[in-house]
């Protein structure tokens, strides 16, 4: 089979013609000719389509065939063209069939999960948009439409992220994503306006073709290198799109949303769009170490730090929503180290993992009525059995236990990070390292605390009371003013109960919801094993990323890679590394504090009271946005409206401009009298200035 460009607009397309479909013709906007069992019928059997087309495409590009061309000339810019053109090679055609996949997945779900939501048909207009947007994004062969992905997909998660508008917490969460990503994005912007001012095109094959002669460019009035500025720009918005420190304060708070696109967009799609940029313009990223070194720094303070945060949170799509931020923070350094294929690796198994953590995040919360504060749980095992065992796949792919999928990404992304020869490697290797103990604890606390241990469901003392706003600081949770335990209290603007059983017996969620928990704990276990050998030593990305000599992290794991024999012999050595039993030991560590002394965290965090308050405040970073940039730019904005706008733009040019003319018609008008003898003088006088004028501006 030969792909064409009419099976690749037919992939791109068919989730937005779902979304027109539930969208206009489902929600009452054109009529409601869409019923709520058609809408989640289209759009599924459309995303299906796009599913098993981008399946199709990664099978015709493992046989040899790629494309990289044109299907509409958008605009000229004088001998630069603005196209829509799809790039069809080994790294899109992975993300196509990551992003559709997990899409569908998520698709499926909601049938379950929305079920009593009024906004359903929206819902799913939404989500089909939403995939549309991220396929746009990695079909792409040119920064315009990159760009336009870039921002469609943005918009969408601003539409997600507030999909209960009601709530105003939500609406705090979707703006607070909204901005943030803005400050990245312009950046983002400068690196593409970079690139095109001095390369003279947005194709990307012609610009990588120039990446030598960019090299040697430095910006006009500096000693910089042009490519380092470019590059830092570009990942500024990946900073921005990727949850990366500092623009990383949006992420957690988007949990307001419901879970199905938490999955959606915090797993597979929307927050490694990043990864999947810094990965597409590899060419370029290579002939700059600065900002290289830049990348690595910056992912190995979230691999670490952010990650500390998800130990004292006690909302269940909180902790995952941290986990997916230290995760992000490890594909960061695989990028920074030049392991391009080993972040694009780890994107992929995290994404199915990682979606299996945030779809089962949603069945507890359904078993549990929605209530999502984890202290209210405990002993779920036996009432949500599928859920649980689904939960505990998805738990031990993401902490690397031996032979699931997280192990082999994750562990190639803490040698590469100490194989690297860029400034900040050794840095990041102890950070990747002590990370591994982190997610081991705070994945397994939430584990033993909602499926093991005593059953909590009628407890309404200090975990419930904080589910109510009080005594926060208690039991260490978030004092975000934008928590409000997401779901809870979303569905109980819709009908649902509020946090807490209210006598109610968990169950297990509907055949619509755990049917993609075991579709997605399948790839979370042996996808790794599959995918390693050609993603990482193989040729899968000979011709796509490129890596250049100097940067040996990939050529030193080939030679570990080699030595152990392949993924069974690299499972079995691992039993005898650092990172196993710093999985072993923080497993051991939450098992004892949650489940046998729970005493033991109580009195960490009163004798660290401090470093619990630093934690409670997400670092300050919320504080700081909120207190110093936002106060900031207020006075700043309001200086310049009072002077700026009022002053000089109403005050002097306005105002002043209309002054000077009533001015000068006061005065005319006393010449308009009537009176023919003052009509003469003025002509009189009139004559004498061109005369004047005449004799002596002409010499």
């Amino acid at each position: 089979m030969f792909s064409s460009p009419s099976l690749y607009l037919t992939i791109a397309l068919a989730p937005l013609l779902g979304a027109i479909l539930a969208g206009l013709f489902g929600t009452g906007f054109l009529g409601r000719q869409v019923s709520r069992r058609n809408s989640h019928f289209l759009t599924i059997a459309l995303v299906a389509v796009s599913a098993i087309g981008s399946v199709l495409v990664l099978k015709d590009v493992l046989n040899g065939h790629t494309f990289d061309g044109a299907v509409y000339t958008w605009s000229m810019l004088g001998q630069a063209k603005l196209e829509i053109g799809f790039l069809i090679d080994p790294l899109s055609a992975l993300m196509m069939v990551v992003v559709t996949s997990v899409s569908l997945m998520v698709h499926i779900y909601t049938i379950g999960y929305m079920s009593e939501d009024p906004g359903y048909q929206r819902f799913f207009a939404y989500i089909s948009l939403f995939t549309f947007s991220m396929l746009m994004l990695v079909m792409s062969n040119n920064m315009v439409q990159l760009f336009f992905g870039w921002e469609a997909v943005g918009l969408v998660s601003y539409l997600l992220i507030g999909f209960w508008y009601t709530k105003p917490t939500a609406i705090f969460a979707n703006m607070k994503a909204f901005l943030v990503n803005r400050v990245g994005d312009f950046g983002f912007v400068l690196g593409i306006g970079l690139l095109f001012a001095y390369a003279g095109t947005m194709h990307y094959g012609e610009v990588f073709k120039q990446a030598d002669k960019l090299a040697a460019l430095t910006l006009p009035g500096t000693d910089w290198m042009l490519l380092t500025v470019a590059c830092i720009c570009l990942f500024i918005g990946a900073m921005g799109k990727s949850a990366q420190v500092p623009l990383h304060a949006w992420l957690p708070d988007s949990m307001e949303g419901p879970t199905p696109i938490s999955a959606l967009i915090h797993a597979a799609t929307m927050v490694t769009a990043g990864i999947f940029m810094v990965a597409r313009f590899s060419p370029l990223f290579e002939l700059s170490n600065t900002a290289l070194s830049f990348i690595i720094v910056i992912g190995s303070i979230g691999a670490l730090f952010l990650g500390i945060l998800g130990i004292i949170q006690n909302d269940i799509k909180r902790v995952v929503a941290y986990s997916t931020l230290s995760q992000l923070g490890y594909m960061t350094v695989a990028l920074g180290a030049s392991a391009y294929s080993v972040a694009i690796f780890h994107l992929m198994t995290h994404a199915f993992f990682k979606a299996l953590l945030f779809l089962g995040a949603g069945s507890v919360i359904i078993g549990m009525h929605h209530d999502q504060d984890i202290r209210n749980m405990g002993g779920l095992r036996k009432y949500m059995p599928i859920t649980w065992i689904t939960f505990l796949i998805g738990t031990l792919a993401l902490v690397g236990t031996p032979f699931f999928s997280g192990f082999y990404s994750k562990e190639h992304i803490i040698e590469a990070a100490g194989a690297a020869n860029v400034w900040g490697a050794s840095f990041a290797h102890y950070a990747t390292l002590i990370g591994v103990f982190v997610t081991s604890l705070y994945s397994f606390r939430v584990y033993f605390l909602v499926f093991h241990g005593k059953e909590r469901f009628d407890t309404h003392g200090a975990g419930h009371a904080d589910s109510h706003g009080h005594d926060h600081a208690a039991c260490g949770h978030d004092h975000d003013h934008a928590h409000a335990h997401g779901d809870a209290h979303a569905h109980d603007s819709h009908g649902h109960d509020d946090h807490g059983h209210h006598g109610g017996t968990p169950h297990e969620s509907p055949w619509v919801v755990t049917l993609p928990l075991v579709l997605l704990a399948i790839p979370s276990i042996i996808i790794g094993a599959i995918a390693i050998d050609p993603l990482l030593f193989g040729s899968y990305f000979k011709n796509t990323i490129v890596v250049l000599t100097q940067h040996p992290a990939m050529a030193e794991l080939a030679k570990e890679w080699h030595h152990v024999h392949g993924w069974v012999g690299y499972a079995l050595h691992a039993f005898t590394t650092v990172p196993f039993w710093l999985v072993v030991a923080g497993a051991v560590v939450a098992w004892y504090c949650y489940l046998i002394n729970p005493k033991v965290p109580a009195a960490i965090q009163s004798n660290l009271s401090s470093v619990n308050k630093v934690l409670e405040n997400k670092y300050f970073f919320d504080w700081f946005n909120e207190q110093v940039l936002a106060r900031g730019l207020r006075a700043v904005g309001t200086s310049f409206w009072q002077r700026g706008d009022r002053g000089l733009i109403d005050g002097l040019l306005v105002n002043g401009s209309a002054k000077l003319v009533g001015a000068l018609a006061g005065v005319a008008r006393r010449f308009q009298t009537g009176y023919i003898y003052h009509y003469a003088f003025a002509m009189i006088i009139g004559l004498l200035v061109a005369i004047t004028y005449i004799i002596f501006g002409t010499k």
